[in-house]
This record gives structure tokens, sequence and C-alpha cells, in this order.
């Protein structure tokens, strides 16, 4: 009798085992038969990546994504880019996500006048005003100061906005992608003030870019004396340009506009920058016709990002385990709990905090449901906080602040899972 090839052997030892196994009635652990059989030649053959050569370790000198994970991009739309793809955003695929980390190339990001090419070599950045020795720094003297690294997320003020008379787009990604998380390496503002000397009626501090917009935003002491960073470092390299290379302005949970970027200069001041303008930004209409002017920190928020509008049930069989995800953030302090709702808000189940939960930091959360074939489900989140807050309904909300103002919606968000598995992004009122 013939000997058999090696290669006959391994494919009849592959068959072998799958008959134990349907034998057995072995299940997996998503609560479904394996599907894999002896006639599917993903398992039944060496794949052909696992007879050739691979590419050489150094054939990019920085590492890409699989050629496979081209889908995982940041997106734009005309609604978003005021006519202006120079001065545009670029929505993180939060649908996509892993963990707390936004990935460099995936981070949220927002130009006022395109992106910057800063010259690190002629960085300069302006320390004066009510200080007692007012300083220019270049970056190299700037990182002598002592260095501290902390997680956070930055969000725009404006993320979920542009839902909230009624769903806009059905996609998490241009529904919640005004936001990022990231590890941040920097000197706390603080560490050099003491350096510097700070004159005890300094109130306000302007930070200024240096981009061709020269934004300026104007921050209380409180907070600049409290955890206000400048940050040269992302997720352990250096800064993008779309996200203020060489150094930018890092307020740990305020708006993400306030955040500036290309940082050129800090200015102290008895008084805020803001009172020397004609007009005032990121207003709030309120139902009693009185406008909040200033806001700082985003409000306890959450949403589930699987299932989502581009992550949907549509090939679950009956009886499968499925892990429901999302996450929670506040610009207040450190999420503490967040519920689950199959109903619209009617009926809430606590959810598991899973991983790192940190202050002002996007907290990923989950919860396993059994899907049943055809159901309905109304996925409703609530996030509550180690300060007290407690994410509103929609209802609430719209109370307190009408429907007038884009800025700081965090009224929870629903997806409609329909009996296909299809998921929408609906709006209840209660």
């Amino acid at each position: 009798m013939d000997k058999k090839s090696t290669k006959d052997l391994e494919v009849s030892d592959r068959r072998d085992f799958f008959k134990k196994t349907a034998a057995l009635g072995v299940t997996a652990l998503a609560g479904t038969s394996l599907v894999a059989s002896q006639d599917d030649n993903a398992i039944m053959h060496h794949p052909k990546w696992g007879q050739v050569w691979g590419d050489p370790v150094t054939k990019n000198r920085y590492g890409m994504p699989s050629a496979y994970e081209h889908n995982n991009t940041r997106r734009n739309t005309k609604l978003l880019a005021s006519g202006n793809y120079r001065a545009s955003i670029a929505v993180t695929p939060i649908h996509e996500s892993e963990g707390i980390i936004t990935p460099n190339g995936l981070f949220f990001s927002r130009a006022h006048g395109g992106t910057a090419q800063v010259d690190p070599k002629e960085f300069r950045l302006m320390i004066h005003g009510l200080v007692e020795k007012p300083i220019v720094l270049t970056l190299e003297q700037l990182k002598r100061y002592p260095s501290v690294t902390r997680t956070h997320f930055i969000e725009c003020p404006a993320n979920g906005g542009q839902e909230w008379r009624g769903p806009q787009f059905n996609s998490l990604q241009f529904a919640k992608g005004f936001m990022s998380c990231a590890e941040w390496t920097g000197v706390y503002i603080k560490t050099i003030l003491k350096d510097l000397g700070i004159k005890p009626n300094a109130l306000w501090m302007l930070a200024e870019g240096s981009d061709n917009s020269e934004m300026g935003r104007t921050v209380p002491m409180d907070k600049v004396l409290d955890d206000a960073m400048i940050v040269w470092g992302q997720n352990g390299e250096a800064l993008r340009p779309e996200q203020g290379y060489p150094v930018r302005l890092l307020l740990p949970g305020w708006e993400g506009n306030l955040c500036v970027k290309w940082l050129k200069r800090l200015e102290f001041s008895d008084e805020p920058w803001f009172a020397k303008e004609e007009t005032s930004r990121y207003t709030a209409l309120k139902p009693s016709g009185k406008a909040i002017q200033h806001f700082y920190a985003n409000e306890v928020n959450s949403t589930v990002v699987k299932p989502s509008p581009e992550k949907p049930w549509t090939d679950l069989e009956d009886g499968t385990m499925i892990e429901i995800e999302g996450l929670a953030w506040s610009g207040m302090g450190t999420i503490t709990r967040v519920d689950l709702s199959f109903d619209g808000g009617n009926n809430y189940v606590e959810a598991s905090l899973k991983g790192l939960v940190l202050p002002k930091c996007w907290t990923r959360w989950s919860y396993m449901h059994k899907y049943k074939k055809g159901e309905k489900l109304l996925l409703t989140s609530r996030s509550m906080d180690d300060a007290g807050y407690i994410q509103p309904t929609v209802n609430e909300e719209v109370a307190l602040m009408g429907v007038e103002s884009i800025y700081h919606r965090n009224g929870v968000e629903t997806w409609e899972v329909n009996e296909k598995g299809e998921v929408n992004h609906v709006q209840i009122r209660s």
C-alpha cells in the first residue's frame, strides 16, 4: 500500500477532528455550532500566505495597518465641511475602536485654516503677561521641564449636536465620532509657572495658535493650575501635524476647541480675552431666551458602539450569545456606572465596566445578551460619574437647554435593532 503524503495525512487529521467534535456536539462560546466543516478550504488546507515569503520587516519604515482594514478610516461629509475642506472635521470610526486608546492615524481632527506644517527648529513658545519672568522657549527648552503622561479624551462640544432635532446620519461615526482618546505626554503648565512665578492678580490665560487662523482661547486660572498641560507626545510618539505638532494645549475633560493646536503664545491677564471681543463663541440659547455664554467641561455621556448601523446583527443565529459594547466618558470626573436599556429607557440593567477606569477618559463597558431571532430592541445607555452627574433623558435636556443649540448635547442615545438585525439611529423622547 502506498504511503500517504504528509499533506494527505494533515487533511485526514482535520476531517477526524471535525467528526469527533460533531459527535460530541461541541459548540462555540457564542452559543452557535462550529461553522467550519471538512469542506471548508480555509481550514482544510494551508493558506496561501503561509506558503510564500512574507514582506521584509523594513518594507515600511513606519508601520501601516493591514490592507484588509481599509474601511477603518476617518471620514468627512459636505454637511460638516462648512463649504471649506481646509477648515473642516475628520471624524473617528469609533465603531471600530478597541479598548480606550484611539490610534494617532484615526484621531478626531478639527482645523480652522487647514493643517499647519511647523518646523520644530523654528518653533517658539512665548509666555508673558502677569508672570514674574516672561520667557520665550524653544521646543528643546520646553522639553527640559519634568514631563508627565496622562490618558484623556478630547471631544468637540458639537459631538452629537447635528443629531439633536432628530437623527441626521444613520451612522455612529458621524453621530458620535467627534471625539477620541489618547495617552498624552507633556508638562503641566503649573510646573512652568512655579519656575516663572505668577502674579496674584492673574485670573485668565490666553492660549494662541500659530496656524493661519491664530485661534485664541481664554482659560480660567483654576483650570490652568489644576491639570492644564502643554503636550508634545501622543500615544508614544510626537504629535501628528493635524494634532498640533509640535506642541498643543490640553485641558483634560474640557471642550476640544479650547485645546489650542500649534501653540505659540500664553498670555496671563486679570481680565478674559473674550471680554475684548464684540461677539462671543459657542453660546447656547435656552428656552427662557437667555444664553449660556461659556461652556467648559464636557458633561457625562455614553454610547453603544456594537451593535451600531456600521456593526449590525444581520448574520447572527437564534440563541447566539453576543457582547453589547459601548463607551462612556465625563469631563467632570470618572465614570462609576453605566446602565443599558433594551426598551428605549423604560427599564435598565447595569453593564460591566471593562479595563482601565480613569478620570476624564473613555471607559469601555459591556453586557452579554442572548440574541433572539426576529426580536426588536431599543438599545439605550445611561452613564454616571463620581461628581454625581447622571446622563439625562432627551426630554430632561430639552427642558433645560431647548433645541436651538448644537453644543453640549449629552441626552441618552438610542439604537433601534429591527427584526432583521439591522440597526438604525432613532430618538426616544422620554
